[in-house]
């Protein structure tokens, strides 16, 4: 196993963060949700020479699917996604798998391994890079925060299962990518989030529930 390179880039007014990961020695590459900008994904790509094979989803939220279309059409790559997902991403994509938690994809001589983290969505998936040690977030955990549990589906004991359980089974050292940019930067590390981030610090569903503002369970 070789280490993938990642590139993480600013698209769209919603300050989304996407990510082009490619393995140097074969050219092979994915995009993850391709949401707004595809051109600027696709271009980063033709730079290093890298072919997109693969197009990972974190979730079907309009704002990290917006531009599935036009990025499944311009690649003939194949979408994976949780098996919720699925039905979403084929009205917008001819070729889309579902991917089984712990399921790894291989990225030329390189792989990622799909999470399941539930909470935020039923059928969110992170996705964890070994080498280098990274993972794909998307809204399951933002730098400071971590999104919102108040859409049709969401869960907020889930959410405290992902986060503590799923993403603190990592490395310590692994840098997380979310998918949006609103921490103080960009990227952080799973060490510096277990100290700091209030969304990790409350580690019961009840101190969650508080720091997201929620009613307690009756």
């Amino acid at each position: 196993m070789s280490a993938l390179e990642i590139v993480q880039l600013e698209v769209g007014l919603l300050q989304n963060l996407c990510e082009v990961i490619g393995c140097s020695r074969t050219g092979q590459a994915a995009l993850v949700d391709p949401a707004f900008e595809v051109d600027r994904l696709l271009h980063v790509a033709e730079q290093r020479g890298w072919t997109i094979t693969t197009i990972l989803l974190t979730h079907t939220h309009d704002d990290h699917v917006a531009g599935l279309d036009e990025a499944a059409l311009a690649t003939g790559a194949v979408v994976r996604c949780h098996p919720v997902e699925v039905e979403v991403a084929r009205r917008l994509a001819p070729r889309v798998e579902a991917v089984a938690d712990d399921e790894v994809i291989r990225i030329g001589d390189g792989e990622l391994r799909a999470l399941y983290t539930p909470g935020h969505t039923p059928g969110c998936v992170c996705w964890f890079v070994p080498e280098p040690a990274a993972v794909i977030t998307g809204d399951v955990l933002f730098v400071g925060s971590c999104g919102g549990v108040s859409y049709s589906g969401s869960d907020p004991a889930a959410m405290v299962d992902s986060l503590q359980r799923r993403l603190g089974s990592l490395p310590e050292q692994t840098r997380v990518y979310p998918g949006h940019d609103y921490g103080q930067t960009p990227t952080s590390s799973l060490a510096w989030e277990f100290a700091n981030n209030p969304a990790l610090l409350a580690d019961t569903v009840e101190t969650f529930r508080a720091y997201k503002g929620l009613p307690a369970r009756g």
